[in-house]
């Protein structure tokens, strides 16, 4: 009699809901264990109980959203496969060779989410996005830096084994009927919840904490993939808080303000000219702009055990030496549109990427205006992140990619190594020297970039794919490209400017992580330095446009937003900064940061020595900041969206 109702438990059918239930409910289990897993290994150390519990549970609510997502194929297939097909053997068979891939899938994605968050401290983000556009040198990089075939085989295990547990348990959902009125309910019911619960939440991470790397543990990755993708060319008014127009140009103008520039255009105009001696002579400019070569690993920039010993020496005991300068954004595109078109880093894609990029300013039109031959040199694939055809319809003459490289020393997937495009580089300036016309010419270095390999034998360090060795290296051929520099003719008629496009990685608790944004800028060239300096004014990408001209002292016509910071007044140096869809301006101590959904955050402190601090009670400074910052990146927006960020026909 005691065995009758286990034998009544296990004839009882289970069906094919049940199964998508379990799915369910095991998706839910991973994403926890994800984000247990972040939170442990990346996590605050001194979060808060309270603030650690609200991560949990805001999280789990939009594991829930995406599960559901995630589980709407499948009730759908569920509902409209009715009961004889669905329990016949070669629907078995494939039901259960797509389910083991499916997982094996999402553990991968699981796997990638993880990695991901080490390099970036952020679920996926806009970075994810713009990789999947590019997937040759995505993938290969990915190949050489992890161990992909041993976590495509883990994923198809786990994969395997998911199945395999499930379809015992589940058994008998192959012979269960369900009746189609009973399929349609479970399907519409789903669709109804996921739609209701998508409407409650908002494209940017829970806030609940003060720190931004806890309030990302507390995301969902599939979400913020969407809210990155969905956001790319998203409306600037709509999502951000604006000023009348009017008194938004008349800030940006104050903003722009100084002794040797005159506006030339109406009150919505931004356009400038600049004085200065059209006799001077026209010098030669050289932008080396560096990957990922952060402040950090910089000996004079504060680093103790120093990566940079070439370097050091160049800007200590030759050069203008800049030690308050930060980048725009955290990705080469926003390097680029900063430090050659000084155009502020907008939310969504960089203007590289976007579609009314056709027409606009950059250092290269204001040289080529002014006689100058242009030219810039990449050692990867040009057309990589939309590069090529934003440089060409915007001032550049001519490009040199890897393929103009026909037999270097060392290659990987990003390019030619650093050496191989500096000896290039000398050969073709040494040409360019000698049409009797001056050139300006932008490289752009790939050496210090994942998987971090460059050739044996140039630094007493051998290849093995850490970051500290492959800056090293970096910097040794920086050194070896000065020290050619120097044999040449045009060394004594050319400024030589070293920037980091951005900072290593992104760490810190902001909204704006401010302080790995910090990057070194030096000019180097006996014609403009002829003595050492170290500046300390506070700069960004924005302000190499205008500082670089101002060297030259030659009169032009501008449009730029950033800064001369060695002629300019003081008062008026800032930085602009983007970080995801956050933006920011940063002067006199204090940030400001907009973000989606008209929100306004205020931080003070010095990055230098301390973390920024959240001022929950913003001073007359910080509403004055806010006000500068909501300017600025409105002009901007309005500049670009209408194609007059441009002077040339």
């Amino acid at each position: 009699m005691n065995q009758r109702p286990a034998l009544r438990f296990q004839k009882k059918p289970r069906s094919r809901h049940g199964f998508l239930v379990f799915c369910f409910v095991s998706l839910l289990a991973a994403f926890t264990v994800l984000r247990l897993v972040l939170l442990l290994q990346f996590g605050p150390p001194s979060a808060a109980p309270w603030n650690v519990l609200l991560a949990f549970a805001a999280g789990f609510y939009r594991d829930v959203i995406a599960a559901l997502w995630f589980m709407l194929p499948l009730l759908f297939w569920c509902f409209i496969v009715g009961n004889r097909p669905f329990a016949s053997l070669i629907h078995r068979l494939g039901f259960r060779f797509f389910m083991t891939l499916l997982w094996a899938v999402q553990v991968f994605l699981l796997a990638a989410e993880f990695y991901f968050f080490a390099e970036f401290k952020s679920r996926f983000n806009p970075v994810a996005v713009d990789y999947l556009i590019y997937p040759r040198e995505v993938f290969i990089n990915i190949w050489d830096a992890y161990p992909v075939p041993a976590v495509i085989a883990g994923c198809l295990f786990i994969g395997a084994v998911w199945m395999w547990m499930a379809g015992r348990w589940f058994k008998t959902m192959w012979t269960k009927a369900v009746w189609i009125g009973t399929r349609f309910l479970w399907f519409a019911g789903a669709l109804i919840l996921f739609a209701g619960l998508t409407q409650t939440i908002h494209l940017t991470p829970p806030h609940v904490s003060e720190d931004r790397t806890l309030n990302e543990i507390a995301n969902n990755g599939a979400i913020s993939f969407f809210a990155a993708a969905w956001t790319r060319n998203l409306d600037y008014p709509t999502f951000y808080k604006t000023l009348p127009r009017d008194e938004a140009y008349a800030r940006v103008h104050r903003l722009l303000a100084s002794t040797n520039a005159t506006f030339v255009g109406d009150n919505f105009s931004v356009e400038r000219k600049v004085s200065g001696d059209p006799n001077r002579p026209r010098l030669n400019v050289v932008i080396l702009l560096e990957e990922s070569l952060g402040s950090e690993f910089w000996g004079c920039l504060g680093r103790t055990n120093t990566l940079t010993p070439e370097m050091d020496r160049l800007a200590t005991q030759e050069g203008l030496l800049f030690d308050n300068i930060y980048a725009s954004g955290n990705r080469t595109v926003r390097g680029m549109e900063g430090a050659l078109s000084s155009f502020p880093p907008l939310p969504g894609d960089a203007i590289v990427h976007r579609d009314r990029s056709e027409n606009v300013e950059t250092i290269a039109r204001v040289l080529k205006r002014d006689s100058y031959n242009t030219m810039f040199l990449y050692g990867g694939h040009a057309m990589f992140d939309n590069m090529k055809p934003f440089l060409v319809a915007n001032g550049y003459d001519q490009i040199v990619d890897e393929k103009d490289f026909p037999n270097p020393s060392f290659a990987n997937v990003w390019g030619v190594a650093d050496e191989d495009l500096y000896a290039g580089a000398i050969r073709e300036f040494r040409a360019l020297s000698q049409t009797n016309k001056p050139f300006f010419a932008t490289i752009l270095s790939v050496s210090n970039h994942k998987p971090y390999t460059y050739p044996q034998g140039r630094i007493p360090e051998n290849p093995n794919g850490t970051r500290d060795n492959v800056v090293k290296y970096t910097d040794w051929c920086l050194g070896q490209f000065f020290k050619a520099a120097k044999q040449e003719a045009f060394w004594t008629n050319t400024i030589f400017v070293v920037v980091a496009d951005h900072g290593a990685r992104v760490y810190g608790s902001q909204d704006i992580p401010i302080f790995s944004y910090e990057i070194p800028f030096v000019i180097l060239g006996p014609a403009v330095a002829q003595q050492p300096q170290r500046l300390h004014a506070t700069g960004c990408s924005l302000d190499l446009p205008p500082t670089i001209l101002g060297l030259i002292g030659r009169p032009y016509e501008t449009l730029f937003l950033g800064r001369d910071l060695l002629h300019d007044p003081p008062d008026t140096f800032h930085a602009l900064l983007n970080h995801n869809r956050d933006i920011g301006m940063f002067a006199h101590d204090r940030m400001v940061v907009l973000g989606l959904q008209k929100a306004v955050e205020f931080y003070a402190g010095n990055p230098h020595a301390v973390n920024l601090e959240l001022t929950p009670q913003p001073v007359p400074e910080d509403l004055e900041l806010e006000k500068n910052a909501e300017a600025i990146f409105q002009v901007a927006d309005e500049l670009y969206m209408n194609r007059r960020y441009h002077l040339d026909p």
